[in-house]
């Protein structure tokens, strides 16, 4: 606008909005450019830009917004997008009231409000403001009205602190009501007044008396701290806190809080009521009070909590003992679950096995005559016996189960605990096991023995976190008396194996719950607390004492000790390759796993039986369905398909003759389902098998069927 070029002095002239109204492209409204506008426009845009307070015109009906710096302080996040802008999609949450506005001034008339309430999105988020609004026409050059020129006074701040006063006001009258009640209840202690800005506190004769002050001192004023520092130093936060609610808003100001006695030195409990005036100026000026004994009251309260523990203590020590039931049950029956899984990875692992066995088996059979072949299948055939002891480990691990002692040199056990142990607990621990040229030998089961060093072993990988050394070792030593006194064994030798890790070790608490059933220091879901007592049961089942030497920072040192046996060492069965015979009649194989199938057909093949085989039950059927001759079915368990192996067998069982069944599975419980899939009295091969182990259940279930006919 060129008449704003020079700004006379004017601030609004040659302010912010100033210069965005001559920068704006007003041709885009109904105004039209800025150098076409009559002179009512104009003078009016000067006029609402030197002024002062909170300004906006808006022109023509769609009622495009004009407005002054203090109108863009008061729009908030809305500035700068409100310029140009038709008011009902500026302020789109008040529209209807806008409209309203428009319509009526420009139809010649005026409108006012006091302290309106609106609710607006000034900076993105809903909040209640009040304002006084007036609203009058602006004329166009021809004195026809052509826009709103409005005046806009927020008055949120005056609305809100008018508020407070009532809500105060009202305060004041509810604790005057309490005070007037304690003072007649006859066990007032004293009133006081606390003059805020002077930050002197007034009181009575009674008040000075409960606080320790000489009546001169109280009546003449005392600095708030002076009171402060005779309440007890834990409920002074408690203090601080409420008197600075009651001032901050207006509340009632009441607390309870234990003041020293000048007599006797103790304290006693006092209830502070009170409440904050404020000036004309709307601060906090004075805070009267008065002060109720509690003492009695708060003795029997404590009395009555005392009890009310003691009685909590044994409703919850009954629960507790509850809960350690209900979990020692939860644990067995995750233990049970975890049975199940672990059987269902052995059937599959046995399986593997069953591949390997029968192809070793075979060629020990194609190849009797080469004794380097010979030796080379004895050794592949005691690897596959150890993992057919480590699949019975599996299925073993969630249930207990007699020990079966075998006198043993550890050497056994530690030739192939290396490579189980790293396979273990990972390449990032550094295994160590360190065995005597001449160790003594032991009684004891040595499946439960791998057991029990593997289950410390993994637990020191966990203290470690995966990432550390552990040495694993075997020493012969002659215990003492007073070495063994309180252990639960007699003096004499034994063979110490030893589990050392360099974690973090444990406090002495930890140690001595260590072997009790369920206690466990890891996190819910890492551990049951099962391993250390269940290595503690085997040990102490086997003779021996387990010991635990642990330090903070340093590591865990758990010992098994194992009574010295003069027995003689009972050497393993050498792996037998025999070519027991079989006989001339013919066997249906069933099987899923073709590589299974394959090898246990060949080896019923080399036994001299004529076989047949089906892939599944339902194949099987149709071969049974046939009419050709079966003389036994040879089945696993558990195989895709709608016929499953139970029902095979009761269809082969129904014919006349009956057809006798040898069931294979490399998992027991596979036949001991709930739902009794399979009838009892079944005859169950368990994988991995021997050809002469084959020949032997072959010939027992064909002349158990020639019995019965």
């Amino acid at each position: 606008m060129q008449v704003l070029s020079d700004d006379h002095g004017c601030a609004g002239w040659r302010g912010e909005m100033a210069g965005r109204i001559r920068e704006f492209d007003w041709s885009t409204t109904a105004l039209g450019p800025i150098d076409q506008w009559s002179g009512s426009l104009r003078a009016a845009v000067q006029m609402l830009l030197a002024s002062p307070v909170p300004l906006v015109m808006l022109w023509g009906q769609p009622g495009y917004m004009v407005y002054n710096d203090a109108y863009a302080v008061f729009a908030g996040g809305r500035h700068p997008f409100l310029l140009g802008s038709p008011v009902e999609q500026g302020w789109p949450e008040v529209a209807d009231f806008n409209r309203n506005v428009v319509d009526t001034c420009l139809a010649g008339g005026t409108l006012s409000y006091r302290d309106k309430e609106l609710v607006l999105f000034r900076s993105g988020a809903a909040e209640d403001v009040w304002m006084d609004l007036y609203y009058s026409p602006v004329v166009e050059d021809d004195g026809a009205p052509a826009g709103v020129i409005s005046i806009v006074i927020e008055t949120t701040a005056r609305v809100s602190a008018e508020r407070r006063r009532r809500e105060a006001e009202a305060a004041f009258r509810a604790a005057n009501e309490r005070i007037q009640l304690a003072l007649n209840s006859g066990a007032v202690l004293g009133s006081f007044v606390w003059d805020i800005k002077a930050n002197q506190v007034t009181g009575d004769e009674r008040f000075a008396r409960t606080f320790s002050f000489t009546v001169d001192q109280a009546q003449c004023g005392l600095p708030l701290e002076s009171a402060l520092r005779k309440i007890h130093p834990d409920d002074l936060g408690r203090v601080h806190e409420q008197i600075t609610r009651t001032i901050e808003r207006g509340v009632p100001y009441n607390t309870e809080y234990r003041i020293r006695r000048a007599d006797d030195g103790e304290y006693m409990w006092i209830l502070a009521s009170g409440r904050c005036d404020y000036g004309d100026d709307g601060q906090p000026s004075r805070f009267p009070g008065v002060l109720v004994d509690i003492h009695e009251r708060k003795v029997a309260e404590h009395a009555l909590l005392q009890l009310t523990r003691t009685l909590e203590q044994r409703v919850d020590d009954a629960v507790a003992a509850r809960i350690a039931v209900e979990e020692q049950l939860r644990q067995s029956q995750k233990m049970e679950a975890i049975g199940a899984l672990t059987g269902g990875v052995a059937h599959d692992f046995n399986n593997v096995l069953q591949i390997i066995s029968g192809n070793l088996q075979l060629l020990a059979l194609q190849e009797r005559g080469n004794q380097n072949v010979q030796q080379r299948v004895n050794a592949a055939a005691s690897a596959v016996e150890r993992g057919a002891k480590l699949s019975s480990q599996l299925l073993a691990f969630a249930r207990r189960q007699p020990l079966s002692p075998t006198v043993m040199n550890p050497r056994r056990i530690f030739d192939g605990l290396s490579d189980l142990l790293q396979r273990a607990l990972g390449e990032t621990v550094v295994v160590q096991l360190t065995l005597p040229e001449s160790s003594w030998s032991i009684k004891v089961d040595r499946n439960q023995l791998e057991n029990a060093v593997l289950n410390l072993a993994i637990n020191s990988r966990d203290a470690m976190n995966g990432d550390g050394r552990l040495n694993v070792f075997a020493e012969n030593v002659s215990l003492a008396a007073h070495e063994v006194a309180g252990a639960g064994i007699a003096a004499g030798e034994y063979l110490r194996i030893t589990v050392q890790d360099d974690g973090p070790g444990m406090p002495p608490e930890v140690v001595q719950r260590a072997c009790e059933p369920f206690f466990t220091t890891k996190e819910d879901g890492r551990g049951t607390g099962l391993g250390l007592s269940m290595v503690f049961g085997f040990v102490r089942q086997s003779g021996g004492h387990l010991a635990i030497h642990s330090k903070v920072g340093v590591g865990t040192t758990i010992q098994m000790h194992f009574p010295r046996s003069d027995e003689s060492e009972i050497a393993s069965d050498e792996v037998r390759v025999m070519s027991q015979e079989g006989g001339h009649e013919t066997v249906l194989v069933v099987e899923d796993d073709a590589q299974v199938r394959s090898t246990s057909v060949e080896l019923l093949q080399e036994l001299g039986y004529r076989v047949l085989q089906a892939s599944n039950g339902d194949a099987a059927m149709v071969i049974l369905k046939s009419g050709v001759k079966i003389d036994l079915v040879f089945t696993d368990v558990v195989m895709p398909g709608i016929e499953k192996s139970a029902d095979l067998a009761a269809w082969a069982r129904s014919r006349t003759p009956a057809i006798p069944v040898l069931f294979t599975s490399g998992h027991t419980r596979d036949i001991l389902s709930r739902n009794n899939i399979l009838a009892p009295g079944v005859t169950l091969l368990h994988k991995p098998y021997r050809p002469d182990t084959l020949a032997k259940m072959l010939r027992q279930v064909l002349a158990d069927s020639s019995r019965v006919e």
